[in-house]
């Protein structure tokens, strides 16, 4: 396919994979985290954005069965949400260092598993897709895991040329993330008492954030044919694909400046 698609920005973004703690209701964790949590990383400076999405609690994975590719989302690595971070520049991680030490301490009151994966400055992706005046109702976040023996650089021009542009021509993506990721590093987010373990055969090397007018279009962009041509070029690259529904995607911090409410996006 390899045709462009317009992008509004390159961005310098980073995702912490959240796990709730088992021994509270998942419901009180994911309250905790979406309220006093969240004002403890909205006051981070150096922030271009900062949104919560919320995984739905039950989500076996939305992407179709495809021979050789892990789609069905293991229960015990299930994520229950995920931090997306956008920096205003390359050296905002360090002028937020004194905020995120508050941060590293109260992680153990909500999560029991944070992973922190990043990518290099400017190698996120967001896609120009709506059309004007068009909201996003529902959105699925999809993590990539790369095949092995498939080199980083083919990977990522599989999803820049041939996927990205596939999935903007369905004409139904109202918001469109991609971001390939540095090998991960768990020194980049070591925090105290909450686990880091993430063994090599599961982790991640890309995600994608897919937006659709609504839950009916989701549903109907998952179950169409597609999907699955896209599913099947991909599988080449990817060994594991594993598609979430975003049961809440709410923004903090928009353009830098701290939203006075959460805004539902």
């Amino acid at each position: 396919m390899t045709t462009t698609v317009p992008y509004t920005k390159k961005a310098f973004a980073s995702e912490i994979l959240l796990w709730m703690r088992t021994d509270q209701p998942r419901q009180q964790s994911m309250d905790y985290w979406r309220g006093p949590h969240s004002k403890i990383i909205s006051a981070t400076p150096g922030f271009d954005e900062y949104r919560q999405l919320h995984l739905a609690a039950m989500n076996p994975g939305l992407w179709p069965a495809t021979h050789g590719v892990e789609t069905a989302i293991p229960a015990d690595r299930r994520i229950d949400g995920v931090a997306e971070v956008t920096f205003t520049s390359a050296f905002s991680p360090l002028r937020g260092r004194k905020q995120t030490r508050l941060a590293y301490r109260d992680e153990v009151n909500v999560f029991r598993r944070t992973l922190l994966y990043a990518g290099s400055p400017n190698s996120a992706r967001w896609y120009d897709v709506a059309s004007p005046g068009e909201k996003t109702g529902a959105r699925a976040l999809v993590y990539l895991r790369r095949r092995e023996g498939v080199a980083t650089r083919p990977f990522r021009k599989h999803i820049a040329n041939e996927l990205v542009p596939a999935l903007a021509n369905t004409g139904v993506m109202t918001e469109l993330r991609t971001q390939v990721f540095m090998p991960w590093n768990e020194k980049l987010w070591n925090t105290p008492d909450v686990a880091h373990d993430n063994p090599t055969a599961q982790r991640f090397h890309a995600s994608l954030i897919l937006g659709f007018a609504d839950a009916s279009a989701r549903a109907t962009f998952f179950g169409g044919e597609e999907i699955m041509r896209m599913s099947d070029e991909l599988s080449m690259f990817a060994s594991a694909v594993h598609a979430y529904e975003v049961s809440e995607a709410l923004t903090y911090v928009e353009e830098g400046r701290i939203l006075p409410n959460y805004a539902h996006h």
